[in-house]
């Protein structure tokens, strides 16, 4: 049987209409060649990499592998300097400070992760990928032209019907449905409300009815069932990202898998781990601090507020300062190996699909 839609395929030239999502610190080579080869779209997460390591990636992964993959970037307006609210977020974390005997970072607080800029956008235009993702919306018009000149194709990811619509009228070439169910940061830049975000498979109804576009579903899809549902609704693929988590080839802490693997996890979207929300297991910090607090640092001046803090604890085997992101989704903790999984994954989405036929 052949996938109902194969406009993803045909645009990215992949066989399988799989996304691996491209979760920063979480993934790398590895799990991108491994996707790739099973064919589907492998993601290199570039939002915490330097343009000389995005380089140095992308050249171990093209010794791997020919295949199409996509480079992801963040293109959120940089934090302006708050130091007033920086000191009194530290101010509120002191007593977790004087806990587990850690050295509190000085004010201003550095952000590690950076928005794309015109430097890395030449880094793009060298390297020509595939497909070049975005979260947080797009960069400035011109960037995005220069990235599509170069050959590559333009996917950003929708939270609302608005986003989709936003998105569709500069130009990309597909766009991706994150419903509320999502692990990880929200992709929302058009809504501040986290009132705003509905789930994976309402959205991408709207979003379907209402662009000509490819839509890619992201939300809670981790099995068969839920990939086969989401081109029932009319997605011509889907992105996956927590299932992928448990694969060897992810990057996560021993605490971080674990906790996937509790079979009673409670997730939460949550802002008091970066300073944007985003959803992850529920830990100690975000049930006394949040899970929204108004008085967070901007993004992603919360990231190393926490970050001696979880130094500390997951030193001593506790991940109640880890940001633990997972999605909604079940989790299959098998063992195998990303390659495996995706193909699997595909194998059971068709067999679902013909059923229904």
């Amino acid at each position: 049987m052949m996938w109902p839609d194969t406009r993803l395929l045909d645009l990215f030239g992949i066989e399988l209409p799989i996304v691996q999502a491209p979760m920063a610190n979480a993934c790398g080579v590895d799990m991108a060649v491994a996707v790739a080869e099973a064919g589907g779209l492998g993601s290199f997460p570039c939002a915490a990499l330097s343009d000389e390591k995005i380089g140095a990636g992308v050249a171990e992964i093209r010794s791997r592998t020919g295949k199409p993959i996509n480079l992801n970037f963040f293109c959120h307006e940089p934090a302006p300097a708050d130091a007033e609210r920086e000191a009194a977020w530290l101010k509120r974390l002191a007593p977790y400070y004087a806990e587990l005997g850690a050295e509190m970072p000085k004010v201003p607080l550095k952000a590690s992760i950076v928005p794309f800029t015109a430097a890395t956008c030449a880094v793009v235009e060298e390297l020509r990928p595939t497909v070049v993702s975005f979260h947080f919306g797009l960069p400035d018009a011109a960037l995005v032209a220069r990235v599509k000149k170069a050959g590559c194709k333009v996917i950003s990811s929708a939270t609302t019907l608005r986003e989709a619509r936003w998105l569709a009228e500069r130009g990309v070439d597909a766009i991706i449905a994150q419903g509320a169910e999502a692990g990880g940061h929200r992709g929302m830049f058009l809504e501040t409300e986290i009132a705003t975000q509905i789930g994976t498979l309402a959205l991408v109804q709207q979003i379907v009815g209402a662009v000509s576009v490819p839509v890619i579903a992201a939300g809670g899809i981790g099995d068969g069932r839920s990939i086969a549902a989401a081109f029932v609704l009319g997605a011509a693929g889907v992105q996956i990202g927590t299932a992928y988590l448990c694969c060897p080839e992810a990057t996560i802490s021993p605490l971080h898998w674990a906790a996937l693997a509790e079979p009673g996890r409670e997730t939460v979207i949550t802002n008091v781990l970066s300073g944007r929300p985003a959803r992850g297991i529920l830990t100690r910090l975000v049930r006394e601090q949040g899970p929204i607090n108004t008085a967070i640092p901007a993004y992603p001046l919360a990231t190393p507020a926490l970050a001696p803090l979880r130094a500390k604890a997951e030193a001593k085997g506790s991940g109640d300062f880890s940001l633990l992101w997972s999605g909604q989704g079940g989790v299959p903790v098998s063992g195998l190996g990303a390659k495996e999984l995706t193909r699997k994954l595909a194998e059971e989405a068709l067999s679902r699909l013909k059923s229904l036929a």
